[in-house]
Order: structure tokens, then C-alpha cells, then sequence
């Protein structure tokens, strides 16, 4: 009689690599590993991946390469939304696991399964936005958590676990980083990380470099282009976005641009000390507010910064697939009809400052805003907007503010 069959969510790191042991000789399930390509950056060839997996015991395991639907769906709704969580985390692993457990979703039906299973731990924001997607897409699928589970106890047991059984593991104690990338960026954590007032060393970084050493790279100046919202060309060649975005990480990584440190409130109620870096996609949002700033009518700008916060904190709660956040998509997407034309950046020393832009829609009126002879404005309607607007506060103060 065959084994029922549990689709694990599998990255070929420390957790995912001891998850398919574990889950074989706990649950007596058979394990296919399915590697989602979102553009991740691996020290292994997704191909000795794919390959471990099945050495470790998986029955089947393969990667989808999922690159530009995550690009065009996701990353796209992001830099529309100016997606960053708490003003600073431009959501790197909040932005990919919807559409990882879209494909595992998929593969299940496919399949078969009734299980699907993550890494994630019991404290981390990541098995919410698996299972909270995944419950979204498929309540029927029944959600495993080995790592919650086991009684390993910490990343030194797990490696511990790993060496008994042979399973090869690209973490060492040495080196007990967890890492999540994607083609957004990197996400650190662990090691000395965890003591907040310890900066991180330099090891930690892979495509940024240190801004303040002496062969840090002259001031570099780019143009982005955007139509409806979306960049289209970088530098006036027109590309994809995700090699457009590929392409900034190449550039904006060596200046030093998309570092962030920060105490992260996750959403279990653990403040985290967690590291990013995320040069293209820091480069990107800032552009793309500048020519929102250049577009967009006062009222609607003002009203999309409230919204851009609220997006940010659902999709980092995990609830992508939500009512509200599939509301709040299609408000976002009504702002961004006129958000058309280019941005130019000065790329120096860790920092990346908007130096001009131009739009065939904007709204900014040199004659209405100059202080020189050929000022427009009608100063004299002044006097009377004064009267009428500072009114409510004249009447409070001559009832109520001396009582």
C-alpha cells in the first residue's frame, strides 16, 4: 500500500534539508521537494538542489521557475504600492511566499496530496504567510510544521541532526546565518545578529558592499523609467522587470544603497532584530514616490500614503490573497493611470537621492509656483482663503481657549 504523499516547501538550506528526514520517519509520509524560483541566489545549482533533495530521501523533487510571474504580480504590486513595512523592510520573503504557496497549492491538486509542509519555525512571520495562503487557496490541505514540532531545540541541534544522518547542509556553526533571498533582495538573521546592539559584520552582506571604504565606486547618476506605474526602461533601455531589477542590484549594490538594520515588530509580538539588503528594489520605490509626488493630486496622495501602510502590513501578515488587500490593489492600480515618465538618481555612497524628473502628466506649474515676474498665482484670493479657513479656529479661540 503506498504512502500518502507530503509536498514540502524546500529551499536546500538547514531546515527544509532536515524537514524531509524528519517528516519521513515521524509522519511515515513520502516527501516530493518542490524548489519555487523567485530568483534566490544559491551557493548550490538549483540542479544539486534538486538533486540533494532526492539523496536525502525525497520521492520526487523538482524546481518551477516562477521568476516573472513573481516579478509582474507581485514585485510590480509592490513598487506601485510603495511597499515597506514599519517605513523600512521593502518585504522581501513577505512578497514571495504567496506565490510559492500558490505552486505548492497547485502541485498538491496535482498530485494528489493532502499534505503540505514548511520550515518555517514557531515564532518566525513565515509559517503565517504559508499557511494563511495556503488555508486561502485550499482549506481542504492539511499544514505541517516539523520545525515546531521536532524537539531539536535549536539550529546547532538541527545541524547536529543533520550530520547523524548525512544530510548535507550548507549552514555551519561557524556560519549559523538563516538566510531568505530573492530577486527583491536578502533577508539575515541569526548568529550575532540577534544581539541588537552588535553591528553586523561584513560577511553578512553578499550584494551590497561597505559605502565607507576607500574604493567605494564615484558618484553614478541612472534614469528610470515608468509607464502607469511601472519602470519600463533603466538608463532608456527598455527591459523586463525583472532583469530590470536584476540590473539595479548589479549597480546600486556596490554604492552601498539598500542596507537596512532595523527591530522588526513580527506579527506573533517578538521584536526581531533583522538585516536586509535591497538595493534595487530601495532604488525603485524611491523613484517611483518621486514621480508619484510629481503625478498625483494632493488629496489622492495624501490619502495613498494611509493605504500604502495598510498594504504593507497585510501583506507582511501574510493575507495576500485577503478582501482588503485585493481592495486595496485595485484602489492602488486606479492611482497609477498618469504615474508615466522618467527619474534621475544620484547613486553615492550609500545613498540614493532623487536629482530630477519629468513627467508629460505632471501637475506641477512652474508659473503657478514661481516667486519670479512671471508668477500666476492670485495673491490677492489670499486674503480671503485666509479669512474662511482660519475661521473655525478664531471662533473656538474667542469661546473656548481663555475659559
Amino acid at each position: 500500500m503506498s504512502k500518502e504523499i507530503c509536498i514540502l516547501a524546500y529551499s536546500g538550506g538547514l531546515d527544509t534539508s532536515v524537514c524531509i528526514r524528519w517528516i519521513i520517519e515521524n509522519y511515515k509520509l513520502d516527501v516530493v521537494a518542490c524548489l519555487v524560483d523567485v530568483g534566490q541566489e544559491q551557493d548550490e545549482t538549483i540542479d544539486d538542489l534538486v538533486a540533494k533533495a532526492l539523496e536525502i530521501g525525497a520521492v520526487e523533487s523538482f524546481a518551477l521557475d516562477v521568476k516573472d510571474e513573481f516579478a509582474h504580480e507581485y514585485v510590480a504590486l509592490s513598487c506601485m504600492a510603495n511597499g515597506m513595512y514599519e517605513n523600512k523592510y521593502p518585504l522581501v520573503s513577505a512578497l514571495s511566499r504567496p506565490l510559492i504557496s500558490k505552486a505548492l497549492v497547485k502541485i498538491a491538486q496535482e498530485k494528489g496530496a493532502n499534505y503540505i509542509a514548511h520550515g518555517c519555525t514557531g515564532k518566525g512571520n513565515d509559517q503565517v504567510r504559508f499557511e494563511t495562503s495556503i488555508a486561502a487557496l485550499d482549506p481542504s490541505i492539511t499544514i505541517l510544521g516539523p520545525v515546531r514540532e521536532w524537539d531539536l531545540g535549536s539550529r546547532e541541534a538541527a545541524m547536529d541532526y543533520a550530520e547523524k544522518f548525512n544530510i548535507p547542509i550548507p549552514t555551519t556553526k561557524c556560519t549559523p546565518y538563516s538566510i531568505d533571498d530573492n530577486m527583491v533582495g536578502r533577508a539575515i538573521e541569526c548568529g550575532v545578529l540577534e544581539d541588537p546592539n552588535v553591528a553586523p559584520p561584513e560577511d553578512v552582506f553578499t550584494i551590497t558592499q561597505d559605502p565607507k571604504r576607500a574604493d567605494a565606486p564615484d558618484e553614478e547618476i541612472i534614469t528610470i523609467s515608468f509607464e502607469g506605474g511601472l519602470p519600463t526602461a533603466l538608463n532608456g533601455k527598455e527591459m523586463k522587470l525583472a532583469d530590470l531589477l536584476a540590473e539595479l542590484n548589479l549597480i546600486a549594490g556596490p554604492h552601498g544603497i539598500g542596507r537596512i538594520d532595523m527591530i522588526e515588530n513580527r506579527l506573533v509580538g517578538v521584536k526581531s532584530r533583522e538585516v536586509y539588503e535591497a538595493p534595487g528594489m530601495m532604488t525603485l520605490i524611491t523613484a517611483h514616490k518621486a514621480l508619484e509626488e510629481l503625478t498625483l493630486e494632493r488629496n489622492l496622495s495624501h490619502y495613498k500614503l494611509i493605504l500604502e501602510q495598510e498594504w504593507s502590513k497585510l501583506v507582511y501578515s501574510g493575507m495576500w490573497f485577503s478582501p482588503l488587500k485585493l481592495a486595496i490593489d485595485a484602489f492602488v492600480a486606479s492611482t497609477q493611470t498618469y504615474v508615466t515618465g522618467e527619474v534621475r538618481l544620484s547613486l553615492y555612497r550609500g545613498n540614493c537621492t532623487v536629482v530630477g524628473r519629468t513627467s508629460p502628466y505632471s501637475l506641477y506649474s512652474y508659473g503657478l509656483a514661481t516667486y519670479d515676474s512671471s508668477d500666476q498665482f492670485n495673491h490677492k484670493a489670499a486674503k480671503g482663503f485666509m479669512e474662511l479657513y482660519s475661521l473655525p479656529i478664531k471662533v473656538w479661540s474667542e469661546v473656548q481657549y481663555k475659559s
